[in-house]
Order: structure tokens, then C-alpha cells, then sequence
């Protein structure tokens, strides 16, 4: 038991320096060898836990979209409850997708999901299940949404997702908090109008 404890305790220190060494000098130029030393462990120690640099990408991929999925279920539980409004729930939505620390990290996992098709699928999975929550976000807007129209508003906010998620570099020129609000308004109004 103490050593399944250790063992997820390493695991979760190589995934968190992972994410600094990788976000700083990128996926490819990062060595196993300065990953180890960063979380003072062998090199050995690592390959134990992972197969792969591969692998750590896909423990954070699959971590991130746990804690999407969990931030989603929480707001669908509010928004069913009747404590948020849709508009609120996207807002929140958005400004949770904005909190992003380690965007550096996302561009370099997007990127190589175009050079390996493992990465590619591993980000096509995560966006699957964030399609089911988002066209039920889609559908407490506007319950009439169905079939084609229902896809389109699912690619819409999933490219609201991703673009606002990556927004520091276009130099935003208004808040987080004022970004998210006026785009959920948007999003809310764009879905309202689609038949």
C-alpha cells in the first residue's frame, strides 16, 4: 500500500513538472534527463511510471479533461438546480477556460496532436465528451435544436473553447471577466436564433 502511495505521489510530481519543463522549453526539446532531475528522481523511475514522453502527454491531456469534465458536471448541476442562469453557466464556463496557466503547454499538445495521430486522438476524445455537456448547455438555450443545427452549435462552442482558452497572445484589450460575460451573452443569442 505505501509504495502504491509513493508510487502516485511521483507519478503526480513527474506530471506537474512535466507540465513547467514542457510549457517552458516545449515537448520535443525536453529531455527525460531534466524532467528526472527537476523531480529529483532516476530516470528509470520515470520509464516505470510511463512508457514515454508520450504517455505523460496523454496523463495530462486525460487529467485536464477530468477537471473540465468535473467544472462542466458542477455547472450543469447549478444551472438544472435553477442557482445559474445558461448565461452564467457559459460565463463561467468561459472564465474557467480562460484560467489557463499552462497555455504555453496546450499550443505545444495541439501542435503535436498534427505530427502523431495517438495525441490527435487523445484530443479528439476529450472534445467528444465536451460535445455531449455542451449541446445540452446548447439545448437549455434553445430547446428547439436538433440534428444539424445542434452539430453547428456544438463546433461554435467548441471553437469559443479553444480560441478564448489561447486568447493571451492577441493581446486582449478588456478583461477576462468582461470577455467571458459579453461572449456568453453572444453564445446564448446565437443559440436562441438558430432553428
Amino acid at each position: 500500500m505505501v509504495a502504491l502511495q509513493h508510487e502516485g505521489g511521483a507519478r503526480d510530481r513527474i506530471l506537474n513538472a512535466a507540465r513547467e519543463l514542457f510549457a517552458a522549453k516545449g515537448f520535443h526539446q525536453s529531455a527525460v534527463a531534466e524532467l528526472a532531475a527537476a523531480v529529483h528522481v532516476s530516470i528509470g523511475q520515470i520509464y516505470r511510471l510511463f512508457k514515454g514522453k508520450e504517455d505523460i502527454i496523454e496523463a495530462i491531456v486525460k487529467g485536464d479533461a477530468r477537471e473540465r469534465e468535473a467544472t462542466i458536471l458542477s455547472l450543469r448541476k447549478r444551472l438544472d438546480a435553477g442557482e445559474i442562469s445558461i448565461e452564467r453557466t457559459f460565463e463561467l464556463l468561459l472564465l474557467d477556460v480562460m484560467d489557463n496557466p499552462h497555455e504555453a503547454l496546450s499550443f505545444d499538445i495541439m501542435a503535436e496532436g498534427f505530427r502523431n495521430a495517438r495525441v490527435a486522438d487523445m484530443i479528439t476524445d476529450m472534445c467528444q465528451g465536451f460535445r455531449d455537456s455542451l449541446a445540452d448547455f446548447a439545448c437549455a438555450a434553445n430547446p428547439r435544436l436538433s440534428g444539424e443545427a445542434l452539430k453547428s452549435a456544438e463546433e461554435m462552442m467548441l471553437a469559443c473553447l479553444f480560441g478564448l482558452g489561447h486568447r493571451s497572445l492577441s493581446g486582449p484589450v478588456i478583461s477576462a471577466e468582461r470577455t467571458a460575460k459579453c461572449t456568453a451573452v453572444m453564445i446564448v443569442a446565437a443559440l436562441r436564433a438558430m432553428d
